[in-house]
């Protein structure tokens, strides 16, 4: 229900119909009436107030309007004091005023059919009512003053919930006709009700204590007064009474013709001055008649002018929209066709078997390189080995510096440990001070040093691992990926559209599904390559000198995949194509079957699958990039030769291969790195949330949170993203 509900207005015939009995009741001989029935009133107008003031109204029917109170604001029931009907049945009366004893004339009230639920106690003091009705209301009860109506002749309260009669009801000895509903009462019984109005009254009055009189005794004394003397004295003093009557009623006939002129007076002066306020009334009307064409003119140009200016200006906001949107649809398919790119070549490295093929052969290899030959032992280099574990430890130790220090930054404003800061501190000039030693000082102290030199070992060996470099680089781009979804689902909320929203919802989930199946694959493979490093420590027990050192020589020798395959017969354009369709591990294969370009531009793909490679979209488009190779090279025969003749020179160390996926889509218009976390909006996000896959704060504000500020989704695993410079 609304706070202020606005009031229904009356139609217009009912409109008209008040007017007409407010007129017809001012006239000459209209009589004591005033009948304002049936006009849609929500309350009682002013003006019926005055005119029963004024004219002294002793009739006032109101019934069959919409009135929830009985006296409007700024009136008085002092103005109805000459009424004596009062007529209100088939309105909306919650209660009556209070002040309702000021109505002393009153001898007839109707309020049958209202929504009333008590009487005010002041209703016992109308000592002329005669009549009531209350009928068809919510009356639970009669209050005791009722007692005080002594002139009370008929008295109906049927249809109410009222169950009880006050005792005071017997005080009314005048009372003839009691209407109620006997079946529903308690007080007095039911079957006393239902004898009628003498049962009743003779039922309260033994209940009293008093005696029970009818009530033809007492009506004819409360209207006219006792006259049974025979004698002429009391003849002559009805006479004197006569005369004084008359002689009274003379004066007020005189009192009432000077009312009356006085009245018309009034009403003449009234005439005049309506006169006037409508000549000025004309007046006015014809001026503003004269100015509306004007300024309607005016209005109507200006209105014109803005709808120009806002129809130009909504045209171009669709036009912005329309190119945002564009933008979003395209980075949109971007990210989903790198993502599929992602999963099939996820799909495809595990359903291959020769993933488990070089597994083996590399665990063959690794055992190989476990037995130091004495070869080897006569022909290492000690200060060039050497020089290299220097370098590569000095970068290892120099990025745990920075991670260390980091941590302990955040360790600190969360725990502020005295005792962690002050090894954090040691380490840290323990470090400065390596670095500070003379380079030649650090070299031998590596010589002498075996932990040192397997420290070396183990960091070279983890980057110059194929299948941990491969995870790494995976891992680098579904973190890009991510914080490509994460900016874009921003972007729409900026945009407010949710087109594709479910979409996306789908891809960041799949992404950080495959994110955690890839942390496990490089913890897996990391904790390969140390149980391989325990062997390797193991068999170096026999204290075999410069152990280690032969190992890190054996590593920087070692030369790459792509040069080993090169040396085997393939050629580089062909393992260019592989790579560049994320088929890598199909390199061994090809080389084992000596498969040139030629060879491969005649083959079908049922060939292709014969060889292992089953994906039928990998199929499809190796042939495809070879037919294209080759139609290159044929219009262009110098280019195929310049390709067959370079050569690259092996480096040390091993520099990392392309990406296997790398992403095709065109970039996002805005700028990844000017991001900002939703939490603090100043730091850059750096922080991956798992399972959602939202990259959306910075290390500082996520250590506070549970949940994903954008999903809601509770937080089972926090990433680090380093942005490379």
């Amino acid at each position: 229900m609304p706070l202020f509900s606005r009031k229904k207005k009356p139609s217009e015939d009912a409109r008209k119909r008040l007017e007409y009995q407010m007129c017809l009741a001012k006239e000459a001989g209209a009589g004591d009436t005033l009948d304002i029935s049936r006009c849609e009133l929500s309350e009682v107008p002013y003006g019926a107030f005055a005119t029963c003031k004024v004219l002294q109204k002793k009739v006032l029917i109101i019934h069959t309007n919409n009135l929830t109170s009985l006296v409007p604001k700024s009136c008085s029931l002092l103005s109805l004091i000459t009424v004596k009907v009062l007529d209100l049945h088939d309105n909306q009366l919650a209660s009556l005023p209070a002040d309702i004893d000021q109505l002393t004339a009153l001898q007839v009230l109707n309020l049958e059919r209202n929504l009333l639920k008590s009487l005010p106690q002041s209703i016992g003091d109308l000592a002329q009512l005669q009549v009531l009705n209350v009928k068809g209301n919510r009356l639970r009860e009669l209050p005791g003053s009722v007692s005080g109506l002594r002139s009370l002749r008929a008295l109906d309260v049927s249809g109410n919930v009222l169950q009880e009669l006050p005792r005071g009801l017997a005080h009314i000895h005048t009372l003839q006709t009691l209407t109620l509903d006997a079946s529903a009462m308690t007080y007095p019984p039911p079957d006393i009700c239902s004898e009628g109005t003498e049962a009743i009254q003779q039922f309260l009055c033994k209940e009293c204590g008093i005696a029970y009189y009818p009530p033809s005794q007492y009506l004819l004394p409360t209207l006219e007064s006792d006259g049974g003397g025979t004698s002429v004295d009391g003849v002559d003093r009805t006479v004197e009474k006569y005369l004084e009557k008359e002689s009274e009623w003379q004066s007020k006939f005189l009192d009432y013709e000077k009312r009356k002129e006085r009245k018309a007076q009034e009403k003449l002066e009234f005439e005049r001055r309506l006169n006037m306020g409508q000549r000025e009334h004309a007046l006015l009307v014809q001026q503003l008649n004269s100015n509306k064409d004007e300024i309607l003119q005016t209005v109507r140009e200006e209105q014109q002018r803005l709808e120009q200016g806002l129809s130009r200006h909504q045209r171009c906001l669709e036009e912005e929209r329309l190119k945002l949107l564009q933008q979003l649809k395209d980075t949109e398919q971007g990210t989903a066709s790198r993502i599929q790119k992602l999963l099939e070549d996820n799909q495809r490295q595990k359903r291959s078997s020769d993933i488990l093929k070089s597994l083996e052969n590399e665990r063959i290899r690794m055992e190989q390189l476990m037995a130091i030959t004495q070869e080897e032992t006569e022909q290492l280099r000690r200060r060039e080995v050497a020089s290299a574990m220097q370098q590569m430890l000095a970068e290892t130790y120099k990025n745990k510096l920075l991670q260390m220090t980091s941590e302990s930054r955040r360790q600190d404003l969360i725990s502020q440990a005295c005792s962690s800061l002050a090894e954090m501190d040691q380490k840290f000039q323990q470090i400065l001070a390596w670095q500070q030693l003379d380079q030649n000082k650090a070299v031998s102290e590596i010589l002498q040093q075996i932990e040192m030199q397997k420290t070396a070992f183990e960091a070279l060996q983890v980057k110059k691992d194929l299948m941990h470099r491969q995870i790494r680089n995976q891992i680098k781009l579904i973190e890009r990926e991510l914080l490509q979804l994460t900016q874009l689902e921003l972007k729409r909320q900026e945009l407010d559209t949710e087109m594709l929203q479910e979409v996306v919802t789908e891809q960041r989930r799949t992404l950080g599904c495959l994110l955690q199946q890839l942390l496990k694959e490089k913890k897996q493979r990391e904790e390969e390559l140390q149980q391989i490093l325990l062997e390797m420590e193991a068999k170096s027990e026999t204290k075999q000198e410069n152990y280690w050192l032969i190992q890190y020589q054996r590593l920087l020798n070692q030369k790459p995949l792509s040069l080993k395959l090169q040396e085997k017969g393939l050629e580089q354009q062909l393992v260019t194509l592989l790579l560049e369709l994320s088929a890598g591990q199909y390199l061994s294969v090809f080389a084992h079957h000596r498969i040139s370009l030629e060879m491969l531009s005649t083959m079908s793909a049922s060939d292709l699958e014969k060889l292992g490679v089953t994906e039928a979209g990998l199929q499809r488009a190796i042939l495809r990039r070879a037919r294209e190779i080759l139609a290159v090279a044929t219009t262009i025969p110098e280019l195929r030769r310049a390709e067959d003749t370079k050569a690259p020179e092996p480096s040390a160390p091993l520099e990392e291969p392309p990406s296997p996926a790398a992403p095709t889509a065109p970039p996002l218009q805005w700028d990844e790195k000017k991001s900002e976390g939703v939490v603090c909006m100043e730091q850059e996000p750096q922080m991956i949330f798992l399972p959602c896959g939202h990259v959306c704060c910075c290390p500082g504000c996520c250590e506070r949170l549970h949940s994903c500020p954008l999903c809601r989704q509770d937080i089972a695993q926090r990433i680090r993203i380093f942005h490379s410079a």
